[in-house]
């Protein structure tokens, strides 16, 4: 059923994709829609003013403790959440680790930061926030690697 421009109002997020030796880091976290704990990349809004690397950078912090320098687009993804009125546009960056603070807070709702095997991945699909956690691990370990000068950002 299309919907009216009026009252659609698309979800625009960023996740961080961060392999090292083989590993992706992960948050797991508290499910906004139920009572489980998912498995996600670091992701999140981007806010009023930010740019979508700034906002890769400051969510991965925020939720892992570890500051990162984004490297590559990997993505820009659509998904409709079923049984819902919520799509989603998720910009993709992978990025590398640049420091990592274990003392930092991370933010509320999430569990811990961790680092899973793609094929662990696999194993815990049951537990993945979305379908794009895993499509985001295949696309770039498929060479899905653009430069970044592709995002433009304007004021």
């Amino acid at each position: 059923m299309p919907y009216d421009c009026k009252d659609w109002i698309p979800h625009i997020t960023v996740a961080t994709l961060v392999e090292q030796d083989g590993l992706f880091l992960c948050v797991e976290e508290h499910s906004k829609s139920s009572p489980a704990i998912v498995i996600n990349q670091p992701a999140g809004h981007v806010e009023r003013g930010e740019s979508i690397l700034t906002a890769a950078v400051r969510e991965t912090l925020e939720e892992t403790g570890y500051l990162v320098e984004p490297e590559h687009l990997v993505a820009v993804q659509r998904w409709h959440k079923p049984h819902t009125d919520h799509t989603y546009f998720r910009i993709v960056v992978s990025a590398k680790v640049i420091s990592h603070d274990v003392r930092r807070e991370l933010d509320a709702g999430i569990v811990q930061a961790l680092w899973l095997s793609r094929d662990e991945l696999t194993r815990r699909t049951i537990q993945l926030r979305s379908p794009l956690v895993s499509q985001t691990v295949d696309d770039y370990l498929a060479g899905e690697k653009h430069s970044l000068s592709i995002l433009k950002d304007f004021e």
